[in-house]
């Protein structure tokens, strides 16, 4: 990938619409798709607030190396508020919502009700920028979102027995859909690693903060597997897979590759069968199928 400079006197064009706005999609997503239970791992030893602030606070340091060693310019002075609005969702709301909530549910009731972001993201961006997607696109992305939210709720016993956890839950998917589709949109004006890059810089004193004051109120106590867990979170799911998931909404249309990520809440739940050796029954991997049925219906419907 070529450095961009971040003071650019017009917005950059979007790339072709093609394969590869999917291709990069999905390694974001593959990418994505191991945070929910390497999390639930690592809240064994560390506290959530320490996991949603500090990997943010780790993928920082990297941001920083990486501005400086390219010798981007600052983003401009406009920019800064859209930025401030992507850190708020993917470096602040995501990771503290996700931690907290699965210190009590089970990484796999996470992943499906994290399968509800696709859809999210797709209205955020059609709010945002206007995108007028097909009827069968809404159709198939509705679909998708009614399957992840029925299998959450059969998860979690029934409508009376949802837990305060999956409110946590939908607030981080609100939360990243907002910052995806605001991020998508920098990604075509200063660049796709440059965008998670600044803001990341942008929320690090307030998470600076947040991490400090998770270590006084419960020192870290980890093993080196929850260790290893962390840094996961910290370098790939904060840093890193943003570098291809903004490239692939970058170059679009964002409510299309958006749809790529309704795949992540079967490989997540795969990874936490394999990983944590939760019970993967019948009825959870014909809810991942669905899923990825609609999912593969709403892309195709945007070509």
């Amino acid at each position: 990938m070529s450095v961009q400079s971040s003071a650019t006197a017009k917005p950059r064009t979007p790339l072709p619409v093609g394969s590869a706005g999917l291709a990069w999609g999905f390694v974001g997503v593959a990418a994505f798709s191991f945070t929910v239970p390497l999390t639930r791992v690592a809240v064994g030893g560390l506290s959530p607030l320490f996991i949603g602030s500090g990997r943010a606070v780790v993928a920082a340091v990297l941001a920083g190396i990486a501005l400086a060693a390219t010798r981007q310019t600052a983003p401009a002075a406009r920019q800064w508020l859209r930025l401030a609005v992507v850190a708020a969702g993917v470096v602040v709301g995501f990771p503290l919502l996700t931690s907290y909530a699965l210190t009590v549910t089970p990484a796999s009731h996470g992943a499906i009700v994290i399968g509800l972001l696709p859809a999210a993201t797709a209205v955020s961006a059609v709010l945002r920028t206007g995108e007028r997607p097909s009827r069968a696109f809404w159709l198939f992305s509705l679909a998708g979102a009614i399957a992840a939210v029925g299998f959450a709720l059969l998860q979690g016993g029934g409508i009376g027995r949802l837990h305060w956890a999956d409110l946590l839950l939908f607030g981080a998917v609100l939360a990243a859909a907002i910052g995806y589709s605001e991020g998508a949109l920098l990604a075509r004006e200063i660049g796709s690693w440059q965008t998670v890059s600044w803001a990341l810089i942008l929320a690090s004193p307030l998470m600076l903060t947040l991490t400090v004051i998770a270590i006084e109120q419960q020192p870290p106590s980890a093993t080196a597997v929850e260790w290893a867990c962390f840094a996961y979170l910290s370098a790939i799911s904060m840093y890193l897979g943003f570098f291809a998931w903004y490239r692939g909404l970058a170059i679009g249309p964002m409510s299309r590759v958006s749809q790529v990520q309704l795949v992540q809440p079967l490989m997540s739940i795969c990874w936490a069968a394999l990983l944590l050796g939760e019970h993967l029954d019948w009825l959870t991997f014909l809810g991942g199928l669905v899923v990825i049925a609609c999912a593969g219906g709403a892309v195709r419907s945007r070509l």
